[in-house]
């Protein structure tokens, strides 16, 4: 936890003395990218042990898994709560989700989860808990979802999902819409499974208004 006082000081101290200087863009840039570095700290802390390490002292969120997806480039941390304020910081997972052995995590179109439009069925990624341990995914399909009619299902029980998802049209011009673009993924119990869907396709996964069902997070624009 000194590292990352320390790590906040100096960042606070280059911000106030010169990142002003490059103008809008390199402060959003800067924040960014110093955003990143403290979350990275509070991951650590959490990894050895700590619970819900807040990345600076008035975050009202903390990083609760990491999201890799290697064909990509992707390394995310994943925050908690699906709110405005943690999405500009990263995606975020929908509270209470994973109690229904379907994980949800939403995140902007145009930042952290404009990936979603390049993953296809087949590919996959990984996921790391708390406790530091990795969960493999690979991709069972995509969908465009209406959050004024629809809700993601609660899977069986012999299945773990996880549905990453944004607003779509990705190049919407206008924020705010109603659809969403979900990519629906299945756990891989170890990498020797195989990648053929052997429970069906994606519209298994999401039903319109079904009982257990989790609402589809909004604010992902």
């Amino acid at each position: 936890m000194t590292g990352n006082r320390l790590l906040l000081g100096v960042a606070l101290l280059f911000l106030g003395l010169g990142l002003w200087q490059l103008g809008g863009a390199g402060l959003i840039q800067g924040k960014a990218w110093l955003a990143q570095r403290l979350l990275d700290r509070a991951w650590a802390d959490t990894l050895a042990g700590a619970d819900a390490v807040k990345p600076w002292p008035w975050a009202d969120t903390w990083p609760v898994a990491r999201l890799q997806v290697a064909a990509l480039d992707i390394d995310l941390f994943v925050l908690a709560g699906a709110s405005g304020r943690s999405l500009a910081f990263g995606p975020g997972q929908v509270e209470g989700t994973e109690a229904l052995n379907h994980n949800i995590m939403g995140g902007h179109r145009d930042t952290h989860f404009a990936f979603l439009q390049h993953l296809e069925e087949g590919h996959r990624f990984r996921l790391q808990d708390r406790s530091g341990a990795w969960q493999s995914y690979v991709v069972r399909g995509q969908a465009i979802l209406d959050v004024r009619q629809e809700v993601i299902a609660r899977p069986g029980r012999e299945r773990q999902l996880l549905t990453l998802v944004t607003c779509y049209p990705f190049d919407a011009i206008t924020p705010g819409g109603p659809l969403r673009y979900a990519v629906t993924a299945e756990a891989i119990p170890g990498e020797a499974v195989a990648v053929a869907d052997e429970h069906g396709p994606l519209g298994d996964e999401i039903s319109l208004g079904e009982d257990g069902g989790a609402p589809l997070p909004g604010g992902t624009t």
